[in-house]
């Protein structure tokens, strides 16, 4: 192997090690909001539930107005 052809094999293997850290932290950055996203999710969720347990089914929303 010439000493050009091994040159151009490390300049490739120092792009794909650049280029991997950059998808690990990406990839760890988009774990990170996914975990957010699931516990927001959760609380809202649990909100939901609430809010349908306490509330009346004959609620504002299905009542005829004062004046019929």
């Amino acid at each position: 192997m010439n000493e050009s052809r091994i040159i151009d094999l490390e300049t490739k293997i120092t792009h794909q090690e650049l280029a991997i850290e950059e998808l690990q932290k990406v990839t760890h950055e988009q774990y990170l909001m996914i975990e957010k996203l699931e516990k927001n999710l959760k609380v809202l969720i649990e909100r939901l539930k609430a809010i349908s347990a306490n509330e009346n089914p004959i609620g504002p929303a299905n009542e005829k107005p004062p004046h019929y």
